[in-house]
């Protein structure tokens, strides 16, 4: 029997061999670097232990967002903190990403696939977006990660993830833009359904 997983990519962050701003993204092959939180390093576990279940998909999910403000949603939590940090990740936009995965379940793909729109996008990016689109009186300040760091229980993934291939295997006629445009199309539409 086929299962899908909506696992987690938050289990890397970047390090030599994948520095921040290279494009150099972990692969599915990566073995998990980040176990700052107990969230990740579980997921960590848990993504290993599942590579041994032949009909197992899994897919590397990140920083989740959505056509609307739910409190699940990667831009509603980012857009209520005082302070974020400014640093590019990849990102999974859900209206294009969700068809997808049904797509690969039916076409019966399996193993571990990092499951983001390609290329990344930062915490900025993002909030000046909600800013065009949502509310133009928003403001939002930024901190270092260090400074983060005192203020937080546990420490936050922050990667780029390789879509290579994700988007080698993807069954035809399913769009995936890249996560810059998908973004700001998801703003778009999000501000359509605020109306």
């Amino acid at each position: 029997i086929h299962c899908t997983v909506y696992a987690t990519g938050c289990i890397f962050k970047y390090d030599e061999a994948h520095p921040l701003g290279s494009g150099i993204g972990f692969t599915e092959d990566s073995f998990p670097n980040f176990a700052e939180s107990f969230y990740s390093e579980t997921k960590g576990y848990m993504e290993q232990m599942l590579k041994c279940y032949p009909s197992c998909l899994t897919l590397r999910v990140r920083m989740p967002i959505s056509d609307d403000l739910i409190h699940r949603n990667f831009i509603t939590k980012i857009a209520k903190y005082e302070r974020v940090v400014n640093i590019p990740n990849s990102m999974t936009v859900l209206t294009e990403m969700l068809p997808a995965s049904l797509a690969m379940a039916q076409k019966g793909l399996t193993g571990v696939y990092n499951f983001t729109n390609p290329g990344v996008i930062s915490h900025n990016e993002c909030l000046d977006l909600y800013t065009k689109y949502i509310d133009p009186t928003y403001t939002y300040k930024n901190f270092t990660v260090e400074e983060q760091a005192k203020v937080i229980k546990a420490g936050r993934s922050n990667n780029e993830l390789d879509t290579t291939k994700l988007m080698e295997d993807m069954p035809e006629g399913i769009e995936i833009n890249d996560i810059k445009t998908a973004v700001e199309k998801c703003f778009q539409r999000m501000a359509v359904n605020l109306e």
